[in-house]
């Protein structure tokens, strides 16, 4: 008979001790016995491996569907409160409209009153019958009537699509292995894109820059929404996401969904960008530079000459109103991106159609002088 040590982490035969009293100290089992109990151990994992999956997916079909139980409630209720509304306001304008006609009628009597009246030779009964005529009642006020064609409910359809954005932005950014299939819904569902600086305002985004991506050259303050550029280096920590040739930086937030921003930029030129996390870091200005790959798309914006959209290496000449603040507009699954010029008017620059294919994240290059700044606006 073949022995092994029962100490599982030393597993060496010992055949050549089976003559030898005791073995030597160690305790034996045969190789038929050991062989066995780790066969048995190994179903056991199996069974373990095997019930945790099934645990794992009847726990997550619960979430899911107490998931989908809250948004049919919010759905109905939604539906509820926009039917009460629609009844309030219906009732309203009927009541306007009640109101207008009685006005109506009685201008009508009252006309009709004077032009008799104003036939009247007896200047007696004219001047005693003037003043109850004369005096009209209180008009409607025609400030409380609101018209607002097709207008009344938009607002809560655009909260509706934020609230439908974010869900999908968690499910996407958590990195989990479930994989949901949005093409047909993001059709059905897509709404028109914004048109006023207040419409673009429901998509704002608060943004950050992030630390370990920013180029040594660049100062950060604000609560990391300012970048300055300095004429000496500052002292960072060495990380692998820091940009070490080009004078660069990431935003810490990711961006999918539909996102607006805007950046406020001082001093010669300054380009705003979004790019893909996997941009790289150190290299040629065809790996680095935002705009000068496939993985960033930028405008550049220059006090002295035109606006330039710059991606793939390519750019394009850009004109719009001079403006020291840029909004930028990013669908992400709609593959739009837009840059506007902000002043007392919001003025479209230049607008991307295209396919992302990752997360995006809002970038910032200084190509000008030291002392040139830009900033994340405090979107309020």
């Amino acid at each position: 008979m073949n022995c092994i040590k029962s100490f599982w982490d030393e597993r060496q035969s010992i055949c050549y001790l089976c003559s030898v009293e005791e073995h030597k100290g160690h305790d034996t089992v045969s190789a038929a016995a050991e062989r066995t109990e780790r066969q048995r151990e190994l179903e056991q994992e199996v069974e373990a491996i095997n019930g945790s999956a099934d645990k794992a997916v009847e726990d997550s079909e619960k979430i899911f569907s107490q998931l989908i139980h809250l948004i049919q409630k919010r759905s109905s209720d939604v539906k509820q409160q926009l039917r009460s509304q629609q009844e309030t306001e219906v009732s309203r304008v009927k009541e306007l409209q009640e109101k207008l006609e009685q006005e109506i009628t009685e201008l009508k009597r009252k006309d009709a009153d004077l032009k008799q009246l104003s036939h009247t030779e007896d200047h007696t009964q004219f001047l005693h019958n003037y003043p109850s005529l004369s005096a009209l009642s209180q008009s409607t006020d025609s400030s409380s009537i609101k018209i607002r064609p097709l207008r009344y409910f938009e607002d809560v359809t655009a909260a509706v699509s934020e609230v439908r954005d974010k869900l999908q932005d968690v499910l996407t950014e958590k990195r989990t292995n479930i994989s949901l299939t949005v093409t047909e819904v993001d059709v059905l569902l897509k709404q028109p894109e914004p048109k006023t600086r207040a419409e673009f305002f429901r998509y704002s985004r608060e943004l950050t820059l992030d630390p370990n991506t920013v180029n040594a050259q660049l100062l950060l303050s604000e609560e990391n929404r300012k970048a300055t550029l300095m004429r000496e280096e500052q002292s960072y920590s060495s990380h692998p996401d820091r940009f070490m040739r080009w004078r660069q930086v990431l935003s810490r937030e990711s961006l999918t969904g539909r996102c607006y921003w805007e950046v406020e930029w001082r001093r010669k030129r300054v380009t705003v960008a979004v790019a893909y996390k996997n941009i790289s870091r150190a290299g040629s200005i065809n790996e680095c530079a935002f705009g000068f790959s496939n993985k960033s798309w930028a405008l550049e914006c220059n006090s002295s000459s035109s606006y330039k959209f710059i991606h793939n290496g390519i750019k394009t000449p850009v004109s719009g109103p001079r403006s020291s603040r840029v909004g930028v507009y990013l669908d992400h699954r709609a593959g739009i991106l837009s840059f506007y010029s902000i002043s007392e008017t919001m003025t479209l620059l230049h607008r991307v159609q295209t396919t992302f294919t990752q997360p995006l994240y809002a970038g910032l290059w200084f190509s000008g002088y030291s002392g040139a700044t830009a900033e994340f606006c405090e979107m309020k």
